[in-house]
Formats: structure tokens, C-alpha cells, sequence
């Protein structure tokens, strides 16, 4: 299992990953999400499948969660509303040990999510009014670090409207472009350029409806009633983004769900993320799903590999 990277250390080996070409350059993916439980609700049976192949990857996550409310009942307890900071720390450690990546905090405060009308400001100091170049220069420093080949993150409505989550998309897509230029961020290292970004297209609409008709057909209840309402009301609002990439890890399924049921204080384990069986799920939609946003490398569309178009030009 790849080490954690924290915010002062290099747990990596950095003379590992400047080997030449011979057979020893391990491939590198780099998940950059807004809070603790994100990992592992958006790509982690990929990062699973990955890490079983000999990919090593590093979740980045952007905050600490502390704003979070807390949505399993059964750990909705004083004690842990006072010290909810580190209880979602504890949990990371352990979603990260069942998912077999890396991890590293960049340090952030969380926003919370705004609710009213009007909307209420934002906390001062949170992450989503930092400054771009402030919220970046520590996702620039990781991904010149650790020189992923790949990077995950979200589109620009942040796959939901949490501030937290757009401004992830925006520093990720800051230092993608940003890490390989000499000139941009003096002082985080050496320069690093990334081949592929992709946007997670976890709830697309797609899957959505295979599921819902998997679960009739086998004469269950479906979770999804409000979601197919949803798509009626909002039209192709939703569909900005095509489906390029479909990554087979239904094997890897049973590890993604106990990475989520790490994250006790946000995930209840009778709830919406398990009403589906496992066996209906592989059956319906046996993979995860992205939109590769920018690529440095030829690759052929649709794909069904992260990595398709680097294989061939990293030496393994």
C-alpha cells in the first residue's frame, strides 16, 4: 500500500519515481476531491482496481469535512459533534487503508453547504473564498510531488453545487495546467505535466436509468423515483458533459462500499448507498464512469482505460 503524504512530509520515493526507462516506472493516478467521504462515494472501485493492477495512487483531499453534518444516525452523538475534525480524520485514515492509496491533505477549511433564500455568506476563511492561486499552490506542490500520469476531479458544477466542490474543480484544473510550467509557482518543486484530466460521471443519467430498470426487473424497490423526476424537470441540463470512459471494477464494488462505510459519520449503512445489491449493480453497470476533459496524449474514444494513449508511452 502507497504511504500517507501529509503536508510535510515525502513519504514517496523520490528516486523511484525518476527511474529511466527498464521496466520499473510504476504508473501514477492522483484523485483530487473536496472533503473525507468523497474518495470514496465517487471513483474509489476504480482507485481499487488500479491499486490491485500496481497503480499507485494518491487521494488529495482538498478540507478537513469539519462543517459536514453528520447523516448516520447512529453516530449523531455529542462527543462526536465536538470533536467531528478529527473523528473525519479517523475515518479517512481508515477508508484509505481499505482503498490501498495514498493520501494527502492540503489543509483547507471546509465551507459547508449554504441553504436559505438568500443564500447566507460563506464562512470567512473557508476554502471555497480563497484566492485561486492560494488554493492551488498546495495541489501544484502535490502534483509535482508525486507526478501523477492521470488526474480525477470534478466537472465545473462540481458534480453537485457545494462550494467546496467547485472550487475543487477549479484548483485542479489550475494545477493540471499550471505544474508543468517552470515559470508558474516558484518554490514547489520541479515542474511536472500531468497527460489526462477527467471529470467523474458517477450519477450520470445513463446508469441512473439502468439501475432503477434493473431493480424492477427484479421486482425490487428502486431508490431512484426523485432522480428520474429530476431528469424530467431539469431536461439535458444534466448531460453537459458526455460519457468518454467506462472503467470495468465491479469486482472491486464490496471494497468501494466498506471504503464508504469507513466514513460512519456521513454514510449510514441502511441507507440509499446500499438499497441496490451488489449482484444487480455488476449486472446493470459494471463500471465507473468519467469525461476526459483534457489530454496531452492520442487516445481513441470511447475508452475504457484511464491510462489508454500512456501506456505506451510510460516504460513499465
Amino acid at each position: 500500500m502507497s504511504e500517507v503524504i501529509d503536508g510535510t512530509s515525502d513519504v514517496f520515493d523520490d528516486a523511484a519515481l525518476e527511474r529511466p526507462c527498464g521496466g520499473d516506472e510504476p504508473l501514477r493516478l492522483m484523485a483530487v476531491h473536496a472533503h473525507p467521504d468523497d474518495e470514496s462515494s465517487k471513483g474509489a472501485a476504480t482507485m481499487a482496481r488500479y491499486v490491485a493492477d500496481g497503480v499507485e495512487v494518491l487521494v488529495v483531499t482538498c478540507t478537513g469535512g469539519e462543517r459536514g453534518d453528520i447523516l448516520n444516525p447512529a453516530m449523531d452523538r455529542p462527543e462526536v459533534k465536538a470533536d467531528i475534525g478529527k473523528v473525519r480524520e479517523a475515518e479517512m485514515a481508515r477508508a484509505r487503508e481499505i482503498l490501498g492509496v495514498g493520501q494527502r491533505w492540503l489543509g483547507f477549511v471546509d465551507s459547508g453547504f449554504p441553504e436559505g433564500d438568500p443564500l447566507p455568506p460563506l464562512p470567512e476563511g473557508c476554502f471555497a473564498l480563497e484566492p485561486l492561486e492560494t488554493a492551488a499552490e498546495p495541489l501544484v506542490r502535490a502534483v509535482r510531488e508525486f507526478r501523477p500520469h492521470v488526474m480525477l476531479t470534478y466537472d465545473e458544477k462540481g458534480g453537485y453545487p457545494h462550494p467546496d466542490h467547485v472550487k475543487c474543480h477549479e484548483v485542479s484544473v489550475e494545477a493540471f495546467e499550471a505544474a508543468g510550467d517552470p515559470e508558474r509557482y516558484p518554490g514547489t518543486g520541479d515542474p511536472w505535466q500531468p497527460l489526462k484530466l477527467y471529470y467523474h460521471m458517477t450519477f450520470s443519467k445513463g446508469r441512473i436509468l439502468a439501475l432503477h430498470a434493473a431493480m424492477e426487473k427484479a421486482g425490487l424497490e428502486s431508490p431512484y423515483g426523485d432522480w428520474l423526476k429530476r431528469f424530467e424537470e431539469e431536461g439535458d441540463e444534466r448531460a453537459r458533459w458526455e460519457v468518454t470512459t467506462r472503467v470495468p471494477c465491479a469486482d472491486h464494488f464490496e471494497t468501494r462500499d466498506q471504503a464508504l462505510l469507513a466514513h460512519a459519520t456521513q454514510i449510514d449503512p441502511n441507507g440509499f448507498w446500499f438499497v441496490v445489491p451488489l449482484d444487480v449493480q455488476r449486472e446493470a453497470w459494471p463500471t465507473e464512469d468519467y469525461h476526459l476533459a483534457r489530454s496531452l496524449v492520442d487516445t481513441e474514444l470511447p475508452e475504457d482505460d484511464l491510462f489508454a494513449g500512456i501506456r505506451e508511452k510510460v516504460c513499465l
